[in-house]
């Protein structure tokens, strides 16, 4: 508990000086960049450099508060491990590499940070040590591998301007060829970062991790990284680079809100739900709302936590189980954990007046007010609809009906550490959305629409929502029965096949073709030829001279007979 309780205080220490130091910054319109001089030799010298604003200090603050309850909470949740510490300080790691890719304006120290969530978040992926763990552990490193190269390749860019401190040429440089090749590379890195199509199949495939891991990921570390770099790089970004997020963004947030009402796994369900937000942040950030992508940053990364969290303590009191088809009637047995984890899931769908709310709704109003055509129009509504759809279709296995599991169980709210940890961040998750809304927006949002289009938000939800009870429906009574139901539920389910894409169509042709070539090349002419043959010829004289050195009296006597009979012939 002491290695857990120090690293809790510290970081709720330094989470709160870090907020009330962003208020200060943000009221007074301030920034700082400090640099500290690491090695200096003749007229070279190395600096390391950090920059305080509002918005880095106040995302600082929250990946350190959400960490501390989650570090809280896993002394409950991991209480079984062995090495209990040891996962505290993959997680101190991890959180420390975020911090430090928040904090840097510099392209090398962001990519020591880059680097360092993706080789901890391998460490905690593969952490139950098992071969799902492995494959999952090893998807998310390569993927994230992707990301790291054109983020080395931007690095090797930026000597063009003399310095890597990006910060410092975004305002003058944003229309040079450099700067528009820099922001393509940063474009591939923030995507795969966070896990837009084609590069999402790793995101449900981590859920492999522990669940106060998961919690952390999926709210305000790894998947978020991308998010904020593309926030910092968005002033140099071309209109055919938004162009390009925003189709890829909003294809992103249909395709997870699809895939999810199809999943059948609790941690994959709201897995998806933070894809189909990412996807959401990047769209909005296409469209010029850098400030409304941070914004409900914030709020996501809060609900999302407390989300992971509940799932964490129903999976914990039901043996280990992930399937919400053997739940059933949770709230009876759980009633104030199925509490937080219904506030969540009403802040993700932007149930009035949650925190979800006052940013889901603001950028589904400022879409309606874009001139962007039907398309993207279309691909928000529906895709707000499916986020309902599949929270209903969640909570109504989760929570109502009969209990599917055990008979013998020890279901019970009885986790207070785990309680606690989820009772830090709920009345965030309530209160937090308006109090942003104060801060962040100096001035308010003027959103003109009709009636309809107001209103638009609403139907939806509700149209969702029944959609989400109707598919809770469905399964059960057309289990086997319908082939396109199947058939449909297998290419939905699957992420539109990205795993297979990423994952087997990337290694099943070059093992094929490496087999091919091993039984034609290495088995076949060269090893006839080659190897094999210098083997049996080898052998062969070995075998020979061995009679000469293992029998050498017989070899000597035949030899002396052999050369007695010569000269006998040489005579006659």
């Amino acid at each position: 508990m002491s290695v857990c309780l120090v690293y809790f205080v510290s970081f709720l220490f330094f989470s709160m000086l870090s907020f009330f130091l962003s208020l200060d910054f943000m009221s007074l319109d301030y920034s700082v960049v400090v640099e500290i001089e690491m090695v200096s030799i003749n007229s070279n010298s190395v600096v390391m450099s950090i920059l305080f604003d509002w918005m880095s200090l106040l995302f600082g603050s929250f990946v350190l508060f959400i960490s501390s309850m989650v570090i809280f909470y896993s002394y409950e949740y991991m209480s079984g491990d062995m090495m209990m510490n040891r996962f505290i300080m993959l997680v101190v790691m991890f959180v420390a590499s975020m911090l430090l890719l928040i904090f840097s304006p510099n392209l090398i120290s962001i990519l020591l940070g880059w680097d360092g969530l993706g080789l901890v978040s391998y460490c905690l992926v593969i952490y139950y040590q098992n071969v799902k763990s492995f494959n999952a552990g090893m998807l998310t490193a390569l993927t994230n591998r992707l990301g790291d190269v054109a983020f080395l390749m931007s690095i090797a860019w930026m000597l063009n301007f003399g310095s890597w401190n990006y910060l410092f040429f975004l305002d003058f440089m944003f229309e040079s060829v450099e700067m528009s090749i820099i922001m393509i590379l940063m474009l591939l890195a923030g995507m795969t970062k966070s896990a837009q199509i084609p590069f999402s199949s790793w995101l449900p495939a981590a859920m492999a991790a522990p669940t106060p891991v998961s919690s952390l990921v999926h709210s305000s570390t790894l998947v978020t990284a991308g998010v904020y770099l593309l926030i910092r790089f968005n002033f140099c970004m071309g209109e055919s680079v938004k162009i390009i997020l925003l189709f890829v963004a909003s294809l992103t947030m249909f395709m997870a809100g699809l895939g999810a009402s199809y999943e059948f796994d609790l941690k994959k369900i709201i897995a998806l739900s933070t894809l189909s937000q990412l996807g959401l942040m990047m769209s909005i950030l296409a469209m010029g709302g850098y400030v409304l992508a941070f914004y409900h940053l914030l709020t996501h990364a809060l609900f999302k936590a407390l989300l992971f969290m509940c799932a964490g303590a129903m999976i914990h009191s039901l043996s280990n189980c992930q399937d919400i088809r053997f739940m059933g009637g949770i709230i009876n047995q759980m009633p104030l954990t199925c509490v937080f984890f219904v506030i969540c899931n009403m802040s993700l769908c932007g149930l009035p007046f949650l925190s979800g709310f006052y940013s889901k709704d603001l950028i589904l109003e400022f879409v309606s007010m874009k001139n962007l055509g039907l398309y993207v129009y279309l691909m928000y509504f529906v895709s707000t609809g499916l986020t309902v759809a599949y929270t209903f279709r969640l909570l109504y296995y989760v929570l109502s009906g009969d209990y599917n599991h055990f008979s013998f169980h020890g279901i019970s709210d009885l986790g207070f550490v785990m309680l606690k940890g989820m009772g830090g961040i709920i009345f965030l998750v309530v209160f937090m959305g308006s109090s942003l809304s104060w801060m962040i927006l100096s001035t308010p949002y003027f959103i003109c629409l009709s009636f309809l289009m107001k209103m638009m938000t609403v139907i939806v939800t509700g149209v969702g929502g029944w959609v989400g009870y109707e598919l809770s429906q469905f399964p059960l009574s057309y289990k086997s029965k319908s082939l396109k139901f199947v058939l449909s539920s297998v290419f939905f389910g699957s992420m539109w096949n990205t795993p297979y894409i990423s994952t087997f169509g990337v290694n099943y042709y070059p093992l094929s073709e490496g087999m091919k070539i091993y039984e034609t090349v290495d088995q076949g002419w060269s090893e006839y030829l080659g190897s094999q043959n210098f083997y049996f010829s080898l052998s062969f004289w070995s075998k020979f001279l061995q009679i000469f050195h293992s029998s050498n009296l017989k070899i000597f006597l035949s030899l002396t007979v052999m050369w007695i009979m010569l000269l006998v012939l040489m005579i006659f």
